[in-house]
């Protein structure tokens, strides 16, 4: 289980910010990798959404995840398994400001971009996700399905 601390803030190293990568290993700048464009933001409807919505990756693929907040609100994008982040997801209700700069995710303010590099290093489905209060559950979630 993953450990997350009530620090206001997470970037790598943090104090009591424990990882466990459940969805891969960070990936490697000196090695090839899939670009995915990836848009988080707000629908008219109230849903906040990532595009895409599903993923498929080759099991030892690296990808770098180009995301961008075209929303209105402050988004993050989380990677990990489904389990780790619906424990990151209660952590981050106690502690609402808690920003990320993280191997796996990324806080991005509206209208920024971030990159996140990552090597799918075993099979199973993992999700990235908003963990800000309330986003998970207005739809802010994408499934990676990895083969």
């Amino acid at each position: 289980m993953v450990g997350y601390a009530a620090a206001a803030s997470a970037g790598p190293g943090a104090p009591g910010h424990a990882h466990e990568f459940g969805a891969g290993e960070p990936g490697d700048a000196s090695k090839p990798a899939r670009l995915v464009l990836v848009t988080m933001r707000e629908t008219d409807d109230g849903k906040m959404v990532f595009f895409p919505s599903k993923l498929d990756v080759k099991a030892g693929e690296q990808v770098r995840f180009k995301i961008t907040n075209a929303g209105k609100a402050d988004h993050e994008f989380m990677l990990d398994t489904v389990e780790h982040n619906a424990t990151h997801k209660l952590a981050m209700e106690k502690h609402p400001g808690m920003e990320h700069d993280d191997p796996n995710g990324k806080s991005v303010p509206a209208g920024q971009t971030a990159d996140v590099l990552w090597k799918f290093s075993k099979p199973g489905t993992f999700e990235f996700a908003c963990l800000v209060p309330g986003h998970y559950e207005a739809g802010m979630h994408s499934t990676v399905i990895v083969r």
